[in-house]
């Protein structure tokens, strides 16, 4: 078995989007264990607040499958590939670490997840004491680092307010 920690993101029917991509997660993957709700602007264009959410899972896929069964999700969920890279989010699932594995071929770890809170603090939630495969720190060290550092928005709420 393979841990993986994949971010859903979303700015368009959010709640509903990220609540449907949670239930696929639970049909492909085990031990899902799910983050707070976090709530961000959007970066890089305008348009509405996106909200994050980090979930660790295990898999006996390799990251090839999980990569590719994220893609079939995005899918299933109305995801359009013609829009450009900063734009607008129906839904988007990331693999951002797969075990400890480095790949760039797969951006693993995922690249901006040193760069993005969305993507850090989730996985600083969920993996305090884990290391990055790279930067041999902690998930934790290396949120405190970025806090201390950054200048950014990020609200965090309990999942339970997607449900609502």
């Amino acid at each position: 078995m393979s841990d993986v920690h994949i971010n859903i993101g979303s700015n368009e029917n959010r709640a509903l989007k990220i609540t449907l991509a949670l239930e696929a997660l639970k049909e492909e993957f085990s031990d899902i264990v799910v983050s707070s709700l976090y709530e961000s602007p959007a970066e890089g264009f305008k348009g509405n607040d996106f909200y994050n959410i980090g979930v660790n899972a295990t898999t006996e896929k390799s990251s090839h499958e999980v990569k590719s069964t994220l893609k079939e999700i995005e899918n299933a969920l109305g995801r359009d590939r013609e829009l450009p890279k900063f734009s607008a989010r129906i839904i988007d699932l990331d693999l951002v670490l797969y075990n400890e594995v480095v790949d760039t071929a797969l951006n693993l770890p995922r690249s901006d997840v040193l760069k993005c809170a969305y993507f850090l603090a989730p996985l600083a939630e969920l993996s305090a004491i884990k290391k990055h495969p790279i930067e041999k720190q902690t998930y934790q060290k290396l949120w405190q680092a970025f806090q201390s550092r950054k200048d950014f928005v990020l609200n965090q709420y309990n999942i339970e307010k997607l449900f609502k």
